[in-house]
């Protein structure tokens, strides 16, 4: 019983490390840091990729903080379903406004390509958060690891382990269903990381 129990906490432990390891500021900001790899100038155009960071993932956590300190959002990851569609509009917000910052200063086009899959992600989750509560964390770590393979190559191939970890992880948290989990999958591995392929395609030379 007691080897039981001891069991259970270091699944529960190992799935807390796993799920605040892999959040999605964490995943996108490395993301949008390496988004410009494919590019001339690297690694010095990471400098975009750090600025697109700051408005897409570090000032709507920051925000997020506030809130959770102000009792107004339960927590950094908004448990509560009928939280996250606020939450997400205000990180649209951020995102837009450094949308209009990365083209004033001149951004690689892959920087705003991905910044602009990110758009379309955070728009669908919005919309669909106050009927159901589909994992952030399954879409981003699925959308940020197909990327990496379609930018980088199939030597990423290895990455795409990531995606039922964090899954598996979000489930044994019960913090989501093993469907909220798939349909978080499939749509950042699938829609996100499409969208980034369209626009890869139109705007980078």
């Amino acid at each position: 019983m007691v080897s039981n129990a001891g069991a259970i906490r270091a699944k529960n432990r190992t799935a807390r490390w796993i799920t605040e390891a892999f959040q999605p500021p964490v995943v996108v900001s490395l993301q949008l840091l390496v988004s410009p790899i494919t590019q001339p100038g690297f690694p010095g155009t990471m400098v975009y990729g750090a600025l697109a960071a700051l408005f897409v993932c570090v000032i709507p956590l920051l925000l997020l903080l506030v809130l959770v300190r102000l009792g107004k959002v339960t927590d950094h990851h908004v448990s509560d379903r009928k939280q996250r569609a606020p939450v997400l509009l205000m990180a649209l917000g951020s995102i837009v406004v450094g949308l209009l910052v990365l083209e004033a200063a001149g951004a690689p086009e892959s920087v705003v390509a991905m910044v602009l899959s990110l758009v379309g992600g955070v728009v669908v989750l919005a919309g669909v958060s106050p009927f159901w509560k589909i994992s952030g964390h399954a879409a981003a770590i699925s959308s940020s690891a197909v990327i990496a393979v379609l930018m980088l190559g199939p030597a990423w191939l290895p990455l795409l382990l990531l995606i039922p970890a964090v899954g598996w992880s979000r489930v044994v948290l019960r913090a989501h269903t093993l469907a909220q989990v798939v349909a978080g999958a499939l749509f950042g591995g699938t829609v996100m990381a499409g969208i980034w392929w369209l626009l890869q395609g139109w705007m980078v030379p």
